[in-house]
């Protein structure tokens, strides 16, 4: 509800209401024969009505208040009324204004033609009903046969789970111990077929470690020798003019080192060095890591004394992980992406894989330098295969291969192998080669590639490395192998031992099998029996499961069709709907057209009418308006006199009791001077008489006051009617009610 608030600020009490206040406590003190009880009820009495009088006022206002609502509501649903109807209004107009003959014409010719749209579209509708019917009905006979068949297939289905579980139960009888000892002997063969599968593993195991003995032998017996005696010795006119080369590659310095180097004779001279040794003729894998450490030790060992010779004194190292780097460098850039270095005239390969080797140092974040030789293809031999290579094979090529590098490759390479043998710190003019380790690997091709790798802290190139001392490294290969070799003879001696158990299981399984072989006769029929009886259950079922499915596919393609059909009469009645639609638009527009002076003449009567309506509910409004006012202003005097009659009661009753009840202090207190108060920011000043005063006019006044009381009483009495005023006063003024509902 709309809340009202009334704010009003009262009038000081008048003096002729205190002095009928005082002249009221003056005659209750005077008259002996009137009671203050008397008093109290008449200024009770005058509370209780003037409360009433309230009540009355503020029940007006309300129902004054709510008058208003009523009329303001009514007020703004007359005027929305009006709005409508001037909408309303103005398009009967523009209908009036298109009411021409032509349109009117145009209009019903459009119903003509869209009424013949809707028959169409009825029929259309009618005829795809028929459609949806036959569809249905076909489908319902789908459905009846495929629960048949469904049914037949369950019963089928049944029949070949009992003739199973017949041929089970008689299978059972006929196996129950048969299946135990042909299990057994099963059991037992297979036992026997896994022992003999170890014995023959272990076997093999044994003759391979066998062989790893014999090869780690070999080593040991030759590559101590091997190592001692193919040393490459220089001469001391060629270190001298391969120094004055390098420090200065100029064509007189190339002329006169090529004449110390004798070319190609020398490097045949060199190769024909090496210590051939029937003990080194052993078939190794060239990845194998112990073949691995044996060729880079033996690399290592012929640079750094080849180094020696040219007055270094820092050496290259030799590591597991170099050697790691290196087989997993060719394989990844040489192998797999079919590189042949040299080709297979040894003019007509790629050449070193530049890319691969600056993606590689990138990986290992390091340099690296490549040499490669022609490895395998060079042995006096012929070309070697990597399947069928030997130890001497594989030495041979790092001996053949290192030696050449001593000399000019011709081309563009001149004598950069030497260079990269020979150079400290830096090699072909790159630096950062302060610690060098040597991996050693053959690609698929058989060719060798040595790369030379800046060992550091960060890429670990340097861990795991190789004692040069290659006797040590060769018996502690011996020593593995050898190990291996005992370990291999145990495990043989026990799966051997096994394998004798085994077969002895078989035997006893097919004794146990043999003489359980003619007990079983009528089982036997029971099961052939079984067996025809399953097969007719399953041939049964496989036709009923033809047919199952046959009559599936049918009801499938009868749901297919029916549900075809009634998008087809969905789609139907929709077009049927907006044709019908579209007809009582058309129809509405014609009636509209033709009753267009109806329509105008009806819409201006309604839009008067909501005037005249509007006009009336804000009339009502203003005489509700000014009923709230006059109810307002009868609330708050009806207010303002309850006040009025309190202050007086209240009034009373301190007289009273004053009168009845008050000491000689008291009285004297009630005297003091006048004190200033404040309500509201206002002062109000009241001056009551001294005891002192009132004893100087006891004369005067003793004429014409009752002599009930002694000088100090009268003085009090007065001073409490005073003060009594002044209250009245102070709370009056600024007082304010609110009314709200």
């Amino acid at each position: 509800m709309n809340k009202k608030k009334m704010i009003r600020l009262t009038a000081l009490v008048g003096v002729a209401t205190a002095t009928g206040v005082v002249a009221e406590a003056n005659q209750a003190h005077a008259a002996t024969t009137t009671t203050t009880e008397t008093t109290n009820q008449t200024t009770n009495a005058s509370v209780e009505s003037t409360q009433a009088a309230v009540d009355a006022a503020q029940s007006t206002f309300d129902t004054a208040q709510t008058s208003v609502d009523s009329a303001q509501a009514n007020v703004t649903s007359a005027s929305n009324n009006v709005t409508s109807a001037s909408a309303a209004l103005s398009s009967a107009i523009a209908n009036k204004e298109a009411a021409t003959s032509e349109n009117i014409a145009s209009a019903t010719s459009a119903v003509s033609s869209q009424a013949v749209v809707v028959a169409s579209a009825s029929q259309a509708v009618s005829e795809q009903a028929g459609v949806v019917s036959a569809a249905a009905s076909v489908q319902a006979s789908a459905q009846a046969e495929a629960t048949s068949a469904s049914a037949s297939l369950s019963s089928s289905s049944a029949n070949v789970a009992s003739a199973t579980s017949a041929l089970s139960a008689a299978e059972a009888a006929l196996t129950s111990d048969q299946s135990t000892a042909a299990n057994n002997l099963s059991a037992a063969e297979s036992a026997a077929s896994s022992a003999s599968a170890a014995v023959s593993s272990d076997q093999a195991a044994v003759n391979n470690a066998q062989a790893a003995v014999a090869s780690a032998q070999a080593i040991v017996d030759a590559v101590a020798e091997v190592q001692s005696s193919d040393v490459i010795n220089m001469l001391v006119a060629y270190i001298t003019a391969l120094k004055n080369y390098l420090a200065n590659p100029s064509s007189a310095n190339a002329a006169a080192l090529q004449e110390v180097a004798k070319g190609a004779d020398y490097v045949k001279e060199l190769q024909q060095k090496f210590k051939s040794d029937a003990s080194l003729d052993v078939v190794v894998d060239p990845s194998d890591p112990t073949v691995q450490e044996a060729l880079s030790v033996y690399a290592v060992n012929l640079i750094n004394h080849l180094r020696n010779q040219y007055g270094l004194t820092t050496a290259f190292g030799a590591s597991a992980n170099a050697n790691v780097a290196a087989i997993d460098f060719v394989k990844k850039y040489y192998d797999d992406e079919d590189w042949n270095i040299f080709g297979t005239t040894g003019s007509d390969g790629k050449g070193h894989n530049k890319n691969g080797l600056d993606a590689y140092a990138d990986q290992l974040n390091t340099s690296i330098a490549e040499d490669a030789g022609s490895g395998l293809t060079t042995w006096v031999n012929g070309k070697a295969t990597m399947a069928t290579t030997t130890l001497h094979n594989l030495l041979y090529a790092v001996y053949s291969d290192i030696a050449t590098m001593l000399f000019d490759d011709g081309g563009t390479n001149n004598w950069s192998h030497a260079q990269s043998i020979f150079e400290d710190g830096t090699i072909l003019g790159t630096d950062g080669f302060n610690n060098v380790y040597l991996g050693v690997a053959f690609d698929k091709y058989g060719y060798a590639h040595y790369e030379l790798y800046n060992a550091t802290e960060g890429n670990h190139l340097g861990n795991n490395a190789y004692s040069l001392d290659v006797q040590t490294a060769a018996q502690a290969l011996l020593t593995n192998a050898q190990a291996s070799l005992a370990s291999a003879k145990a495990s043989l001696q026990r799966m051997t031992t096994n394998l004798m158990v085994a077969k002895a299981a078989v035997v006893a399984a097919q004794n146990q099998l043999a003489a359980l072989e003619n007990s079983s006769a009528n089982d036997l029929v029971a099961v052939t029996k079984a067996r025809t009886q399953l097969a007719s259950a399953e041939t049964s079922y496989q036709t009923a499961l033809a047919t199952y499915k046959q009559k599936e596919e049918a009801l499938k393609k009868a749901g297919d069709n029916l549900a075809a059909a009634q998008a087809s009469l969905e789609a139907a009645q929709a077009t049927l709907a907006t044709a019908k639609a579209k007809l009582a638009e058309l129809e509405e527009t014609v009636a509209n057209l033709t009753n267009a002076d109806q329509l105008l003449a009806a819409a201006q009567a309604a839009y008067e009418q909501a005037v005249a309506n509007l006009t009336t509910a804000t009339g009502n409004l203003g005489a509700a308006q000014v009923d709230l006012a006059k109810a307002e202003s009868q609330l708050a005097l009806a207010e303002d006199t309850a006040e009025q009659a309190k202050v007086r009661a209240a009034i009373a009753a301190q007289v009273d009791q004053q009168l009845n009840g008050s000491t000689a202090n008291d009285r004297q207190s009630a005297g003091q001077d006048a004190t200033s108060l404040k309500t509201n920011g206002r002062a109000l000043t009241a001056t009551v008489a001294t005891a002192s005063a009132a004893k100087q006019k006891q004369g005067a006044n003793q004429g014409r006051l009752p002599q009930t009381g002694n000088d100090d009483q009268e003085a009090s009495t007065m001073a409490l009617v005073g003060l009594g005023m002044l209250g009245l006063t102070t709370g009056l003024y600024g007082y304010k009610k609110k009314i709200t509902e």
